[in-house]
């Protein structure tokens, strides 16, 4: 039962992250052309919810809000965060 939750959770964050990676990718391609933006609440709150993984390769990969210091804490945190939930349900249910 415990595996079968653990299966859902990761592919809860991989899904999320996915998100998360496309949110910082349309971001970015509007900081190009002038347009309006995504608000930084919205980016940190998919990273720190389940898109953690997306978000901190979006901004390697992308190079997309690396420069504030606050997207790596918050990203960071919420992979921190992920991977206790994930390691809580493995080891406690």
């Amino acid at each position: 039962m415990k595996f079968i939750l653990a299966i859902a959770l990761c592919l809860l964050m991989v899904i999320m992250g996915f998100i998360s990676f496309v949110l910082y990718a349309i971001d970015k391609a509007k900081a190009k052309r002038g347009l309006w933006r995504i608000p930084e609440a919205v980016l940190l709150g998919w990273g720190f919810f389940g898109g953690a993984a997306g978000a901190l390769l979006a901004m390697k990969m992308i190079r997309h809000k690396t420069k504030h210091w606050y997207f790596w804490a918050v990203n960071i945190a919420g992979l921190v965060f992920h991977v206790g939930i994930l390691l809580a349900v493995l080891i406690i249910v």
